[in-house]
């Protein structure tokens, strides 16, 4: 069972894991012609909270911001 949730304050997302086990990721990401891009990001994401990285630290939400920007960017 996951023991941990975590808000973000941008794209809706919302991180529910266990520190060193697993988890799951859900998000307002839903740009059509990107799903590989945003499963991408999202994935790295939850790997990052379940590894113990400060996903909420300010310079690494502004890191899934410039992601998802050069994502849109692209389509």
């Amino acid at each position: 069972m996951f023991d941990k949730t975590i808000k973000l304050p941008c794209y809706g997302i919302v991180v529910t894991f266990a520190p060193g086990e697993s988890g799951e990721l859900r998000s307002d990401l839903n740009v059509p012609g990107t799903v590989d891009l945003i499963d991408g990001i999202e994935s790295m994401i939850l790997a990052h909270a379940i590894a113990g990285v400060d996903i909420e630290s300010p310079a690494y939400l502004e890191g899934i911001e410039t992601a998802v920007e050069a994502v849109a960017n692209h389509i």
